[in-house]
């Protein structure tokens, strides 16, 4: 997982803290990370599945097993994740949860969990890592939004909530911390094959369907995060904040 040749940012010095790490897409920004010369902080609930990503990073990843339902220790997830490499200048929430409930289903123990882990946790985390970038004048945090930031779908009604709020919540905090050197931006997927999408894809035709209603007219794959992660991770977006980047083949522009 050395860094490549291929132009692109060099993140080089930097440390990212990603959550969610284990799999899907947070796995492929922390791998995008590494590639680009930063150290990754890997955050996740599963031990083996951190162990496993560090072991192909060449000691560049640190594998940092946490519950990120413990909101109430989330400063101290910050304290250890400076410990590794540093205090990290980088954040990346990609850590979340779909229930796929209907409308008439949905608990308030279920949202209380879906909108703590989606929208509480990217805020209160940020918050706790913030002092940090401030101090050194420089921060990026990335936000993952959803096509649920625009669109209503089936059994989506609180992730959809979280996610609208994460859109909101992108804008509030680059207003908040931008002037510190903090910038911050949310990328919103489109369909890739992750464990969050597994039923989307376990269906042949809705995969397809889904495909179709892009505009290039295929899903995406984990390799097409990496461009506007790094963009967005880099000194070449110093001027982008409060946005959000749909990364969906254009499904949202159809």
């Amino acid at each position: 997982m050395a860094a490549s040749d291929r132009p692109g940012p060099d993140l080089t010095g930097h440390v990212a803290l990603v959550t969610g790490a284990s799999s899907g897409l947070g796995r492929r920004a922390a791998i995008a990370l590494v590639r680009a010369g930063a150290q990754v902080v890997a955050v996740a609930r599963r031990i083996e599945a951190l162990a496993d990503l560090a072991s192909e990073a060449d000691g560049a990843v640190a594998p940092l097993p946490f519950d990120l339902a413990r909101r109430d220790a989330l400063p101290e997830l910050a304290r250890a994740a400076a410990e590794p490499f540093g205090a990290p200048d980088i954040l990346v929430h990609a850590a979340g949860i779909n229930t796929r409930e209907p409308a008439d289903a949905v608990t308030p123990e279920g949202w209380d969990v879906t909108l703590g882990l989606n929208l509480a946790v990217p805020f209160f985390l940020s918050q706790a890592c913030a002092p940090a970038m401030k101090e050194k004048g420089w921060g990026r945090i990335v936000n993952f939004a959803s096509l649920q930031s625009t669109r209503a779908f089936p059994g989506g009604l609180a992730y959809g909530a979280s996610k609208g709020g994460i859109a909101q919540l992108t804008r509030a905090m680059a207003e908040a911390w931008s002037p510190h050197g903090i910038n911050c931006n949310a990328i919103g997927p489109g369909f890739f094959r992750t464990e969050l999408t597994q039923a989307v894809f376990a269906d042949p035709e809705r995969a397809a369907r889904n495909a179709a209603q892009t505009c290039i007219g295929r899903n995406g794959e984990p390799e097409d995060l990496d461009g506007p992660l790094l963009f967005l991770c880099s000194d070449m977006a110093r001027y982008v904040t409060g946005q959000v980047l749909m990364v969906d083949g254009g499904f949202t522009a159809k």
